[in-house]
């Protein structure tokens, strides 16, 4: 851990109550999570890096993907998230490297769909958000709050549609109060997702304001290009606030309207810094804050496509070298 960052993170914690809430009168510090770092994390047990582990001589995926930085997600199959989160980002943290996290446990998740579940009530998403940002503290880091929540909010019944604002405006306050080194994005879709007035307006309702901004095109396959237009609409919508991340993990060859393991798709841009303040100016050329890797490339999006039996999450060497090969 650099010098500057143990005493910036030391002087917050002081400042800490337990479990990660400001002392009574504190005003919670906003640090940039950029600065206190030294590159992104790279997660050694990725699905990827545990595949090139049990099969040495895959070169190319270990070059091209397991060894590339990315996120990891969180859900209700991780266990006590707490603690989980907490060695994760302390793990980060002993190598001076900024890890990049994805919460998705959200109640009716998906609305049944592909990726459905979430927790059980509101009262238990509440307390596992809770749990997620306490294990990251003051540690620095990046979080993608829950993927697709928004965008697909009107598949729920209408009267189920002001409890998930209220779960994400929740969380969105509980990394805006007890993060101070956390950059959190709330998810705004991809390219093509709503109007982008009715996009602004949601995230709104979600208290934007709260947190660094918003992401674009998680697990989807949308150019850097369509999604930084996008992402300049919204902002402009809100009146020039939030910045925001792209997942660029899968979209080198853009979409085909395709998204479930689409082939001729190909891997994007990795993980690195865009236009944050402080940073070299425009080190990727984009108005992004940050292009990443928030899905592993390989991994599945379900039985379908070139691998019709390879379920949802698990990783495929086929799928990982169709986009490696773009084809």
């Amino acid at each position: 851990m650099s010098t500057l960052r143990t005493v910036v993170i030391g002087l917050l914690a002081v400042g800490l109550v337990a479990g990660g809430r400001p002392a009574p009168g504190l005003a919670v510090a906003t640090g940039n999570p950029l600065k206190l770092t030294s590159g992104f994390y790279v997660d050694p047990d990725s699905s990827a890096a545990r595949f090139v582990r049990r099969h040495p001589g895959a070169t190319e995926i270990k070059t091209r993907i397991a060894d590339q930085a990315g996120a990891r997600w969180f859900g209700g199959t991780s266990g006590d998230v707490k603690q989980a989160v907490t060695a994760y980002t302390t793990a980060a943290d002993k190598l001076d490297k900024l890890p990049v996290l994805v919460a998705g446990n959200i109640p009716g998740r998906d609305c049944g769909g592909r990726w459905s579940g979430g927790a059980e009530s509101p009262s238990a998403y509440r307390t596992w958000i809770s749990q997620f940002s306490d294990g990251i503290g003051a540690r620095p880091a990046i979080v993608v709050i829950e993927p697709d929540a928004l965008a697909r909010l009107d598949c729920l019944p209408r009267k189920d549609r002001p409890a998930r604002i209220a779960l994400l405006k929740y969380a969105a306050n509980q990394f805006a109060t007890k993060n101070p080194n956390t950059w959190a994005y709330l998810d705004a879709g991809t390219a093509t997702t709503l109007e982008t007035k009715e996009m602004a307006r949601r995230l709104r309702l979600v208290d934007i304001g709260k947190v660094r901004g918003f992401a674009l095109n998680v697990s989807n396959y949308y150019t850097t290009e369509e999604s930084e237009a996008r992402g300049t609409a919204i902002k402009a919508a809100l009146g020039g606030a939030g910045e925001f991340v792209i997942d660029t993990s899968r979209n080198g060859n853009g979409s085909n309207g395709s998204w479930c393991n689409p082939t001729g798709r190909k891997l994007g841009a990795p993980t690195q810094v865009g236009a944050a303040p402080d940073q070299a100016a425009f080190t990727a050329g984009t108005p992004a804050d940050l292009l990443l890797w928030l899905t592993t490339p390989g991994t599945s999006d379900g039985l379908c496509g070139p691998t019709p039996t390879i379920p949802l999450g698990t990783f495929s060497p086929v799928l990982a070298t169709h986009l490696i090969t773009g084809t």
